[in-house]
């Protein structure tokens, strides 16, 4: 034999009735703290040293940006260059 049984609740009433804390005030606190944080390190953050931070140590320039770019699609980048000088 088989039941089943369909409930009408919201997310917050389902939580309390299966007896889960309420955690929103401690989520609204750190997401608050972690905005505030964020735009504090905006305000103080220069263009050179956002892109040094993003960047890998490894990538030198652009110019290794785009060789890793073209290597991920599987095209060698020096005969893609090659291409294009002999079409113009």
């Amino acid at each position: 034999m088989k039941f089943t049984i369909d409930l009408d609740c919201t997310p917050e009433e389902a939580r309390a009735f299966i007896g889960l804390p309420n955690i929103a005030p401690l989520q609204d606190a750190v997401m608050g703290e972690l905005e505030e944080k964020m735009r504090e390190n905006i305000r103080t953050l220069d263009p050179e040293t956002f892109v040094k931070t993003w960047m890998s140590p490894t990538v030198q320039g652009w110019g290794d940006m785009q060789k890793m770019f073209w290597g991920q699609m599987g095209v060698d980048p020096a005969a893609a260059q090659e291409n294009l000088k002999q079409k113009k």
